[in-house]
């Protein structure tokens, strides 16, 4: 059972109480296995290029699943409902969050992080991003029903899991004390940071507000707007949607997102490159053929 913790603050530093967390407390979100979910990918009646096609129009352009049975019932003539696009999506995100795990990669020194809400059944939940300050890769996605330490830590150690064992890191994130207590737990009990030299320790800063008051906002506030820029991203791509009904139906749309932000959006200021290549996808010429490519590379 986790103890409470109660911070003390003192010249922007927290000390905190005993820490008790199990590793089930600390489990990043994934999407139900396929057995758990309504579809199987490989039982569907769809053909393969109908599944490429409405994971282009859900995800990628950002289509509510009714606009996109719509869009494919007018447009291809195929005669399919918007729960049946929910399922499709919800089964393939199984296989991407493999993917997304898989091929993350190496990150930066610099980490942007932040929790922007949304609504699953009318309560209010977060979303936890951390995203790489060069090559804009998201690092981790993780919802939670709060904005505690325990998900700030689970989000972190996710951002994290790639670094380098020398690895200098840098977390840059507003300043919700949640992420000082993560910090402080990642630092001195997790076993990944606790038996580092000081100088590779995590380091944080705190950028406040929405105008630099001082020379820590000032030098950081470009990296705080990275994470600002991704989260009206992703609520652009979910706004569609306008809530969600189950956590599955959210943490299944957050990993696709994840999937087409990191591997098939070219992004401008990476000169419309993607953030993470991935040479198995270089001949793919359209979208729905990526998306396919991805699935099979993670089945």
């Amino acid at each position: 059972m986790m103890q409470k913790l109660y911070p003390t603050h003192f010249k922007l530093n927290y000390q905190y109480r005993e820490y008790h967390f199990i590793e089930e407390d600390l489990k990043h979100s994934e999407p139900k296995q396929p057995n758990e979910s309504r579809v199987n990918l490989s039982k569907i009646h769809s053909s393969d290029n109908i599944l490429g096609l409405i994971l282009t129009l859900h995800i990628s352009f950002a289509m509510s699943a009714r606009k996109t049975a719509l869009f494919m019932r007018l447009v291809f003539g195929v005669n399919i409902s918007g729960q049946t696009v929910l399922n499709y999506a919800e089964a393939a995100a199984h296989y991407c969050h493999k993917f997304n795990m898989k091929n993350k990669g190496p990150i930066d020194d610099i980490l942007a992080g932040d929790e922007t809400y949304i609504k699953i059944k009318g309560e209010h939940y977060f979303v936890w991003f951390f995203i790489s300050s060069k090559s804009r890769k998201i690092t981790a996605y993780h919802i939670s029903d709060g904005r505690d330490t325990e998900p700030a830590i689970t989000a972190i150690l996710e951002a994290i899991r790639t670094a380098r064992k020398d690895q200098q890191i840098t977390l840059i994130t507003d300043g919700n004390p949640s992420y000082g207590a993560a910090k402080h737990y990642i630092n001195i009990e997790h076993p990944k940071y606790n038996n580092r030299k000081d100088e590779y320790k995590l380091e944080l800063i705190n950028v406040i507000g929405l105008q630099n008051l001082d020379k820590v906002s000032t030098d950081n506030r470009v990296f705080k707007q990275i994470i600002e820029r991704l989260n009206r991203t992703y609520k652009q791509n979910s706004k569609a949607l306008a809530g969600f009904n189950t956590l599955n139906g959210a943490i299944s749309l957050t990993t696709l997102f994840v999937t087409h932000y990191n591997f098939l959006r070219p992004h401008m200021t990476l000169n419309y490159k993607v953030p993470i290549p991935i040479s198995s996808l270089n001949d793919c010429n359209t979208i729905q053929e990526k998306w396919l490519k991805i699935l099979s590379l993670a089945a």
